[in-house]
Order: structure tokens, then sequence, then C-alpha cells
């Protein structure tokens, strides 16, 4: 159970520590929204039980809709060495890692960066500069028995490919949650 006060106190300093990821931007709207989606509260306590340290990334202003991305350093120490999904994790003979990436974001409530999210994300500070994170793979990519992923080197950001069997200790996955 999702301890809500101590949850939106770190939620709080975070956002007040990192302005630049949301300029403009006031806690008290963020504090609202948040009392208006109560169930998200769940979905950001797993995001930051496993490292993800999830802070405000963008709001909407037509609708008011917050993102919060996972914005720890390097990718979630609590998600890592874990395959791309189902079917790669049923697919390995042995040496199974504990669980996919696919799955584990669903069971969080929430949804796995695109490259598109994770290039967003990298704009606003360096991310995964000695780790990678899983991103969402395209389906006909997936169809291959490849998955993608992303880390910044070199001042850069990279995208490569894995087979969807392979796990890697360094390898985690970043999520987000639009409230």
């Amino acid at each position: 159970m999702t301890d809500a006060a101590a949850l939106l106190a770190t939620l709080q300093q975070r956002f007040q520590a990192h302005p630049n990821r949301h300029a403009g931007v006031s806690w008290d709207t963020i504090r609202a929204r948040l009392a208006a989606h109560p169930a998200a509260l769940d979905t950001l306590d797993a995001m930051e039980a496993t490292g993800g340290e999830p802070d405000v990334t963008h709001v909407e202003l037509k609708t008011g809709m917050v993102t919060f991305t996972d914005c720890s350093p390097e990718s979630p120490v609590g998600r890592r060495s874990l395959c791309y999904d189902r079917a790669a994790l049923d697919a390995r003979k042995e040496a199974k890692p504990a669980g996919s990436t696919v799955e584990t974001a669903a069971a969080m409530g929430a949804e796995l960066l695109t490259e598109a999210q994770y290039r967003a994300l990298q704009t606003l500070g360096a991310f995964d500069l000695k780790t990678s994170s899983w991103i969402a793979t395209p389906a006909d990519i997936r169809a291959l028995g490849g998955a993608l992923f992303c880390d910044r080197r070199y001042n850069q950001v990279f995208t490569y490919h894995n087979g969807a069997q392979s796990y890697y200790a360094a390898r985690g996955f970043r999520v987000q949650i639009r409230v």
C-alpha cells in the first residue's frame, strides 16, 4: 500500500530540485492533478520503489495532463536484468531472468518509453551514461526476434538492437505515466 504523504513529499522535493524539467509549472498544479487521480499514486510508488525517481517532464496546457517519467541518472536498479517480453522469456531454455520488461512495466501500470520519448528525456539531462534502457520496440522488429534499447555515450543518444531474449545487469528500462 502506498504511503501517499511520504510519496508526495518525495515527488515534491524532486520537482522543486529540478525546475528545468517542468519550467513554469507549480507544484500546486501537480498536487491537484494527483488528488484528482489518486490511483496514479500506486504507479508512481512502483516507479519510485524500483529506483526510477519519477519527475514531471511534461504538462499538456489544454488538458492539464501531467507526464511523470523515470529520471534516475542510470537505468532504474530495481528493473535490470530482464529480457524484453514474455515471448523472449519463454524462449530461453536456461539461465532465465526473473521476468520481462514489458510485463513488469504493465504490472506497474506504466508505459515503456518509445525512442522519441527517450530522446526527449535526454534533452532534460544526461541519463544512462553507464547503463542502457530497453525501449518500446516496433512490432516488425520484434517479429524478427529483436528489441531496441538506448543509452547516452559521448554526449550522444544511441539506439541499438539486441535479441529480445538477452538481458544484462546494466540494462533496465524506463517508463512514464500520464495523469
